[in-house]
């Protein structure tokens, strides 16, 4: 929460900007607080500092920039680039390690739920290019991950709030169905209390 916090208060000086680098460097492999980003981006705006729309967009299109960029690199330098030494060399063989077998078995689906798996969603295209998938398939499956997270989590956090959205960013997607569950839960409890009563006749 208290890195939350302070994005919250940088979403309010730097705006869109920030959410755009930090969004796109996340996409492309860099291990920075993309999705907390974005939560805090859309929590400025539901203080009326941010237009929301304009907040998913930029997040929709950052992150499709930054996964699109490091498809690239990984498919043009190779699975070496993941492995070589240097900086984050223990998350990335660790990634290829536990992602790529996963990946080779399910492909597509993996570039659209890994928008919504921590760490999986920084590594994921670098993965789809490592195994050489096609460009034109991993751009549809890449684009359509990339806009319903950010209308998901950012449309969660503008009416909800961080509270929901610190379950979806520590959960991935067992924390947006749980988020989702007891909203519905709460709404239909809701419905039922407000229904007046119902009395049949008798006689």
């Amino acid at each position: 929460m208290a890195v939350l916090a302070s994005i919250v208060n940088a979403a309010q000086i730097a705006g869109y900007p920030a959410l755009f680098l930090l969004v796109m460097a996340e996409s492309g492999g860099v291990p920075v607080p993309g999705e907390t980003a974005l939560i805090a981006a859309a929590i400025v705006a539901s203080q009326g500092k941010l237009d929301i729309e304009l907040v998913v967009a930029i997040a929709a299109f950052a992150a499709i920039v930054g996964d699109n960029a490091g498809y690239l690199i990984s498919r043009k330098a190779g699975r070496n680039l993941l492995e070589r030494p240097g900086p984050f060399e223990q998350r990335r063989r660790r990634v290829l390690e536990t992602g790529e077998p996963f990946f080779q078995r399910h492909g597509r689906p993996t570039v659209f739920f890994g928008r919504w798996i921590l760490g999986l969603r920084t590594w994921a295209s670098w993965l789809a290019g490592a195994s050489y998938m096609p460009w034109r398939s991993f751009a549809v499956w890449n684009a359509a991950g990339a806009i319903s997270w950010a209308t998901t989590i950012g449309l969660i956090a503008y009416f909800v709030g961080s509270t929901a959205t610190s379950a979806i960013t520590a959960f991935g997607l067992f924390g947006l169905v749980a988020v989702v569950a007891s909203a519905s839960a709460n709404l239909l409890l809701r419905r039922v209390r407000r229904s007046p009563p119902t009395y049949r006749r008798t006689g």
